[in-house]
């Protein structure tokens, strides 16, 4: 079979599997599942990451393939699902499919940047990548199930802040601005977050 197999990957696959499950779940009108199904897409995105350095014995093509990999995941979980999930909770008239390719569009277009300049970085130096320009795609996994916490107290009107969530998040994906990536720290903060929004989510069902 094509492709590498190692225990770098398992992570990769875990979350694309959350996404495709969180999807299928969107259109079936579940959409607590699908929210927490993001939520976990991210969790094993978080770590993905740190596992595969783990492997030192890593060939370039190994590590472009472990770039790629984990794009298209991210374009699945963090793009593709919020859409599903957009459509679900009322975004489902055709003049709201804009809000929804726009998003999704934004997404791959950040996505495929990053790839080239990862690679072109990854060519210069050996240095962990230090900071991002504009959002990174996986916080999706926060602000998605943040804005759904107020779903029981907007009910009928919640389409509306979803589909402007959605272009805001979207145009912060290709926006020139810096952040920092996280660190051990920052990451033990977003993963108690996470774990937060998840018990909130649990409460509400």
């Amino acid at each position: 079979m094509i492709g590498f197999y190692n225990y770098t990957v398992i992570l990769t696959y875990l979350g694309l599997a959350s996404g495709v499950i969180g999807i299928l779940n969107a259109f079936e009108g579940r959409i607590t599942i699908a929210i927490l199904c993001l939520i976990f897409s991210g969790f094993f995105d978080m770590f993905d990451g740190l596992v595969a350095r783990t492997k030192k014995d890593r060939t370039k093509q190994e590590k472009t393939f472990g770039i790629e990999l984990d794009s298209l995941s991210d374009v699945i979980c963090f793009g593709v699902l919020p859409a599903a999930i957009g459509y679900a909770v009322g975004l489902n008239k055709w003049y709201f499919y804009i809000i929804l390719v726009v998003y999704v569009l934004a997404a791959l277009i950040r996505l495929a940047y990053f790839n080239v300049s990862e690679v072109e970085r990854q060519e210069q130096t050996t240095e962990v990548r230090k900071e991002y320009l504009g959002l990174p795609v996986t916080s999706a996994a926060l602000i998605i199930p943040l804005i759904y916490t107020f779903i029981l107290c907007l009910k009928d009107y919640f389409y509306i802040l979803y589909g402007i969530t959605l272009l805001v998040v979207a145009f912060a994906f290709l926006a020139k601005f810096k952040i920092k990536k996280l660190k051990m720290k920052g990451m033990i903060a977003v993963l108690i977050i996470g774990l937060i929004e998840l018990i909130i989510l649990l409460c509400q069902r």
